[in-house]
């Protein structure tokens, strides 16, 4: 798989449900964004640095925030080293229209520059 489409489209029931619906809502929500598959995974990037994916689970997708734990929002959940934060959905329809569109908008306004912290990290192990 090279693109979201082909992602999208490998999946079935459920998993396409979810997909489909937070890609739309995604791309509504963050015209100025880029996307593309990383790390075999659908993220919108803004600028160089990625904000929110998805990706499957074993039941239902998971919806990714990269600076989601400073968010300050219950009902998304740690997740990692650093300060992703992620909301799990079995079905479409546990997706709050409300909280989603929120979170995408935190997500533009709270951007966490993932690239010059990675960079600074190597730097500091050289």
């Amino acid at each position: 798989m090279t693109t979201i489409d082909e992602y999208n489209s490998a999946l079935t029931g459920d998993q396409a449900a979810i997909a489909e619906l937070l890609r739309a809502e995604i791309d509504a929500k963050l015209p100025q964004a880029t996307s593309k598959l990383w790390h075999g995974a659908p993220v919108w990037f803004i600028g160089e640095n990625p904000v929110v994916g998805y990706s499957t689970k074993k039941v239902g997708m998971y919806l990714l925030f990269w600076n989601g734990i400073n968010f300050g929002e219950e009902q998304l959940s740690k997740v990692g080293n650093f300060f992703s934060a992620e909301k799990r959905y079995a079905s479409v329809d546990e997706i709050n229209s409300d909280d989603l569109h929120r979170w995408l908008k935190l997500s533009t306004e709270l951007v966490w520059d993932s690239v010059a912290f990675m960079r600074e990290r190597r730097a500091k192990k050289n």
